[in-house]
């Protein structure tokens, strides 16, 4: 049995963490770039991050314009205020995309790269240091070294990777998600579970990403349910932040699979939310993976709880309620236009084009 595990983020957890813990901003510069959207102004996230930052004698310019899927152009914008601004260090708050959009933006500020270049691959291990406050329980992107970010000549989604993405700490405070929609804590629940799923059908999968995505999804699959019914607590709040960051670190060993691979092309084209996207094609997934005898799904469902994989399923159904209409030969075309991406062959099972298109069509109630 060999293999490796790295995991340099620091992570404070727990209420009120950020004031309990402003020293630790101190160790990385004298002026952050704080990264994030709108919201943040409105969950306290952003005043407690500023109240740290101020408490500690830290300058600290604003950019609040990510949208969701960050562009190129939303990162070349937050290196112009950066730079402009002298920031020496990052801080990202929100969901995936304003933690995305961060990882870029103090990467290529030392790393430039060309608009073609982006996506070539090749970082160094070299970044502005960052501290991340997530705000929604699903990307787990303040403990993984990934930003995906939107790639309009590929007509797709695409992850830039380093070492030094890795944010320096992580501060995992649930009451930032307390007024967070039904729609946005179900999509991002689904992909916090996609993640642990995907983490343990991975080629690179190792014993300890397996045990932190049983973990996370031990505590995860039982709150779906009150989640979809908007009767979560604060505590459930603070448990689905962490089980995300579980997930997170989960795919910070294995990476993730034809899922995401294959979710993409519904975000790019049709704008449906990542998680909802992810969770649209989950369960086909497992079930294909099942027929083809993978042990990895009994593991899987045994950490669920769920009983079976069309138990699974099914609660998958019940989250998503009504689906888009997509017509049958787009998804035909996106099955040929996955088989592209990296995703695909790092699954355990590797599915097939006429697989995947199998998998498009059934997730969307198409007979096969």
């Amino acid at each position: 049995m060999e293999f490796t595990y790295y995991m340099p983020t620091k992570i404070f957890c727990g209420r009120d963490c950020i004031a309990k813990h402003a020293d630790a901003l101190r160790t990385l510069g004298t002026h952050a770039l704080i990264v994030t959207g709108k919201s943040s102004a409105k969950n306290g996230a952003l005043a407690d991050v500023c109240a740290a930052l101020e408490q500690n004698g830290q300058g600290f310019t604003l950019f609040d314009r990510v949208t969701p899927n960050p562009t190129v152009g939303c990162v070349r914008e937050g290196i112009a205020l950066l730079e402009s601004a002298g920031a020496d260090f990052v801080v990202a708050i929100g969901g995936g995309s304003p933690m995305d959009a961060a990882k870029a933006i103090a990467t290529l500020c030392v790393q430039p790269r060309t608009d073609e270049e982006i996506f070539a691959g090749g970082y160094r291990a070299e970044a502005l240091p960052m501290a991340h406050v997530p705000t929604t329980a699903g990307t787990g992107s303040e403990v993984t070294p990934y930003s995906i970010l939107t790639n309009d000549k590929g007509q797709t989604k695409t992850s830039i990777t380093s070492p030094a993405m890795f944010p320096v700490y992580a501060f995992l405070d649930g009451k930032y998600m307390n007024g967070l929609s039904r729609a946005t804590t179900v999509n991002t629940a689904m992909d916090a579970l996609s993640h642990a799923v995907e983490g343990m059908l991975s080629r690179n999968a190792t014993p300890i990403s397996d045990a932190l995505a049983c973990e996370s999804m031990r505590i995860l699959y039982p709150l779906l349910p009150k989640a979809h019914a908007e009767t979560l607590t604060a505590d459930d709040r603070d448990a689905l932040l962490y089980a995300s960051a579980l997930a997170g670190m989960t795919i910070a060993q294995s990476g993730t699979t034809a899922v995401h691979g294959m979710g993409y092309a519904l975000t790019y084209f049709h704008h449906i939310d990542h998680g909802r996207a992810n969770g649209l094609l989950l369960g086909e997934m497992l079930r294909l993976c099942e027929e083809k005898g993978l042990p990895q799904v009994k593991k899987i469902v045994s950490a669920c709880g769920c009983g079976s994989v069309e138990n699974f399923c099914s609660c998958l159904a019940e989250l998503i309620g009504e689906k888009e209409e997509i017509p049958r030969e787009t998804l035909v075309g996106y099955a040929a236009h996955a088989m592209q991406n990296k995703n695909i062959k790092k699954s355990a099972y590797e599915p097939t084009q006429a697989e995947a298109e199998r998998l498009y069509l059934r997730s969307f109630g198409y007979g096969v």
